[in-house]
């Protein structure tokens, strides 16, 4: 998990380098970090919104020994949040090739 992390962040500083000394596809950066920070959220956010259960559900807590009490469970799992960026860094290099 940590190489592909690492290995993410080095094709970005590479794509950050290449934005800067060209000097310019800031709209395409901007499309990307939309698409980057909309990853974040799903990847921060909870899987179901405890607020919005409790009004339909009512506040519950677990009554038997195999029920399970989870916290936090995300809505996107890590390598969900991490394989999608990929392809938007690779296609956004193409984007400059041209």
């Amino acid at each position: 998990m940590l190489r592909r992390w690492i290995g993410s962040l080095i094709i970005a500083c590479i794509y950050v380098l290449r934005v800067y000394l060209i000097q310019g596809f800031y709209v395409v950066s901007y499309g990307l970090g939309i698409y980057m920070l909309n990853l974040l959220i799903g990847f921060l956010s909870p899987q179901v919104d405890p607020e919005i259960q409790e009004l339909y559900d009512g506040a519950t807590l677990p009554t038997r020994g195999s029920d399970e009490f989870r916290p936090f469970v995300r809505r996107l799992p890590e390598f969900k949040f991490w394989y999608p960026l990929l392809p938007p860094f690779l296609s956004c290099f193409n984007f400059m090739i041209l």
